[in-house]
């Protein structure tokens, strides 16, 4: 709510009466504030939705959404140092250990001592695990494909430029590095 001088405190939405009776220039703030949060509305029910489809798959594995995002950058990754993942995922050592020895013990991913540096765990998808992440990106694959197709190529372009936008700068250096 604005306070009694009718300003309004940091992050509140601007009341439609205000809005009508504030100046130009407030008017064209509240419509960008309002596109953003529209935007913000869209990231989060397109996330809920994209991972939905997965997320069946993997309850009944008993597994969740962190072991989804290692199997696909392992299997993006073939050899990806434990620590890498880390990097990518940002949870901790602890959190990373329990995905990883669930992985390890069904049979989804292999670990490998590293040739140069032999404290390293290399981390490998096995084909049971190259099946699963496969079955996983499937059933997101036609969610992207078809809204690709309705949007066009130029959406799809500013879609990239927007994500991009949104990541950091190492993930967007970890995908440069990755695309060459």
């Amino acid at each position: 709510m604005p306070d009694l001088k009718g300003e309004l405190r940091a992050g509140e939405a601007r009341p439609a009466e205000m809005r009508a009776s504030a100046p130009a220039g407030a008017n064209l703030l509240f419509l960008r504030e309002e596109e953003l949060r529209s935007a913000q509305d869209l990231l989060f029910f397109a996330y809920r939705d994209f991972t939905r489809a997965a997320d069946e798959v993997l309850e009944g594995l008993g597994m969740g959404r962190a072991h989804h995002r290692a199997l696909h950058y392992i299997g993006r990754n073939p050899g990806l140092p434990v620590s890498d993942l880390l990097s990518i995922l940002r949870i901790t050592k602890q959190s990373l250990a329990r995905v990883l020895n669930m992985l390890v013990e069904e049979g989804y991913v292999t670990q490998q001592q590293g040739q140069v540096d032999r404290r390293q765990r290399l981390l490998t998808l096995t084909e049971t695990g190259e099946a699963l992440e496969r079955q996983l990106f499937d059933r997101q694959r036609e969610r992207l494909a078809t809204a690709y197709r309705e949007a066009g190529a130029g959406a799809v372009d500013g879609f990239r430029r927007v994500m991009r936008g949104i990541m950091d700068d190492e993930a967007r250096t970890y995908l440069d590095r990755s695309r060459s």
